[in-house]
């Protein structure tokens, strides 16, 4: 699906949103964070009902929840203003933690608000917490999430200041975990939420290999990018691994291609589709975890892969096949704990793909750094190279979309 028809069905927002993961102990999805800017990249304060951006929310961004198999809650940042003013719409409780922030004013009828809401059956949760700062101690009695900086704080504060937090019996979120150390540092203090950036960090083995399954797919991809290939050569390497075929012909198969036959066999998807949009389903695989690695992590790839994708078809590009690949591939070394370069020397990838994934250079390559800058959040960094209404649908039908070929995918 090119980018035009998503923009005629679905029409952006007046904001630009984006989500972060909140990980489990066992590096499991425990909730989203939902990060708002406007179209100059400020924070946007108060938002009221009548914006529609919080019916939106609700309607559009938990629908991704709903619609998988764990359902897991979104934190959503509100001001003291729209919680005193009864401004906020009535919220699925189980799906929407309220995040105080550090600048709230607290006062005696906020506090009695907060008890209100929840008591209501509301989770509460407080960002950017400084122990010297006296002035959000009262909220500790009150809220159930406690978020901690910990680049602000530092590491070898935190142990006493967890001591000290134990008689509130409150959540407390890890923020900020840049690297794989940090979170096992954190895990040993004793937290229960983690957020931050260290799944997007490689965790390096040295002397690894890859499996017999991503060699295979190696072995297809090769094949696949011979200008001499046949449907039957490729399918002849594929059926080394009957199940591996079965699974990529089930994601060809899935509502995220939406063929209107079935498709019964390689040589048959090849003849249907063509070999690039084969090359695209057996990139996926090659994308997938086979060593334990979080699934949302395969998320992201997904997500970045067809945003990339969808990106490029708007802005004309001659290759939006390209950006996809790029987009998919660039957590390939996070993947596989192995060094990116390393990897690049057994995968068979055109030079302009390398040199977009080692050094971001290229057209494939900017449009990769700014679809992540977009996925953090970090929105007045954009280049804007459209109008940002795209960028906001693109992220989200790439949310949408990944969540049909995970399902595929998983069976």
């Amino acid at each position: 699906m090119s980018m035009m028809p998503l923009m005629d069905e679905d029409q952006g927002l007046p904001v630009l949103m984006a989500r972060q993961a909140i990980y489990t102990k066992s590096q499991d999805v425990a909730a989203y964070e939902l990060l708002f800017r406007d179209e100059q990249g400020n924070f946007v304060m108060g938002l009221k009902d009548d914006d529609a951006t919080l019916a939106v929310l609700v309607n559009s961004y938990a629908s991704f929840s709903k619609a998988t198999k764990a359902q897991v809650p979104f934190f959503l940042k509100v001001t003291d203003k729209v919680l005193l003013n009864d401004e906020l719409p009535d919220f699925p409780r189980h799906l929407f933690v309220l995040e105080l922030l550090p600048h709230t004013q607290v006062t005696s009828r906020l506090i009695a608000r907060l008890e209100t809401l929840a008591s209501q059956g509301y989770r509460l949760a407080l960002s950017g917490f400084d122990p010297s700062d006296t002035k959000l101690h009262p909220l500790l009695k009150v809220v159930h999430v406690l978020k901690l900086d910990i680049q602000l704080i530092g590491l070898s504060r935190i142990p006493s200041l967890v001591q000290k937090l134990k008689p509130f019996n409150l959540e407390l979120l890890a923020d900020k975990v840049e690297t794989q150390e940090e979170f096992r540092q954190c895990l040993e203090m004793g937290f229960a939420l983690y957020m931050g950036y260290f799944l997007s960090k490689p965790d390096l083995v040295r002397g690894k290999k890859l499996s017999g399954s991503k060699v295979l797919l190696m072995q297809i991809l090769q094949e696949l990018q011979n200008k001499h290939a046949t449907a039957q050569s490729v399918e002849e390497i594929a059926l080394k691994d009957p199940e591996l075929t079965y699974k990529i012909l089930r994601v060809v198969n899935s509502a995220a291609v939406n063929l209107r036959r079935e498709v019964t066999s390689l040589s048959h998807a090849i003849a249907l589709l063509g070999m690039d949009q084969v090359r695209r389903w057996v990139m996926l695989f090659l994308a997938k975890s086979d060593n334990g690695k979080p699934t949302e992590l395969t998320r992201t790839m997904l997500v970045r892969g067809r945003m990339c994708e969808l990106l490029a078809e708007m802005l004309e590009y001659q290759d939006p096949m390209e950006c996809f690949i790029v987009g998919l591939l660039s957590q390939l070394d996070v993947m596989m704990d192995m060094e990116m370069e390393v990897l690049l020397n057994e995968v068979p990838l055109q030079q302009s793909v390398r040199d977009a994934l080692l050094n971001r250079e290229g057209q494939s390559g900017a449009l990769l750094s700014e679809v992540e800058v977009y996925e953090r959040g970090e929105f007045e960094r954009l280049k804007k190279l459209l109008p940002s209404q795209f960028y906001e649908v693109a992220y989200r039908h790439s949310l949408k979309w990944s969540e049909q070929v995970l399902e595929a995918m998983q069976g």
